[in-house]
């Protein structure tokens, strides 16, 4: 297992939010949808990549989040990403921080569909190896703090 863990920091700005300056619980997913697409592009496997040269791309089939805090207004968060499968489909765990303050637990199974036919495929390499190689115990609870 390595130890690999990816941080993006966001601000929270007014259209993440409703009428009390709270963020709006889907706004969490736009916040993970970032942080994973700037981790792939960090280990050098950015999206655009993907479809120019192996004709397929990532889907969202399943996300589950677990608020525990709310974020407001002008907050700076944190949002930390780990692999834990790479497979036929990828699982990540996707954690919002408010300092050492965990607000949201979310967890993202994502598939490669082909870019032609929208099928479900195996993930190309050097794909697969490299997200292999970035696998993380995160099992323990707590096991994504910043």
């Amino acid at each position: 297992m390595s130890d690999f863990a990816h941080r993006h920091a966001l601000r929270v700005y007014y259209e993440d939010t409703d009428a009390g300056g709270i963020v709006y619980h889907a706004a969490y997913l736009r916040f993970a949808e970032r942080a994973r697409t700037e981790a792939l592009r960090d280990i050098g496997l950015p999206h655009s990549r993907m479809q120019e040269e192996h004709g397929c791309f990532l889907v969202v089939k399943r996300a589950a989040l677990e608020y525990e805090r709310p974020a407001r207004l002008d907050d700076s968060l944190v949002i930390i990403t780990r692999i834990r499968r790479a497979a036929a489909s990828l699982l990540l765990d996707q954690q919002a921080w408010r300092g050492e303050e965990r607000l949201v637990r979310i967890e993202v199974k994502l598939a490669c569909v082909d870019q032609a036919t929208l099928s479900a495929r195996r993930l190309p390499e050097p794909w697969l190896g490299a997200l292999r190689a970035r696998i993380s115990d995160c099992s323990a609870e707590g096991g994504l703090a910043p």
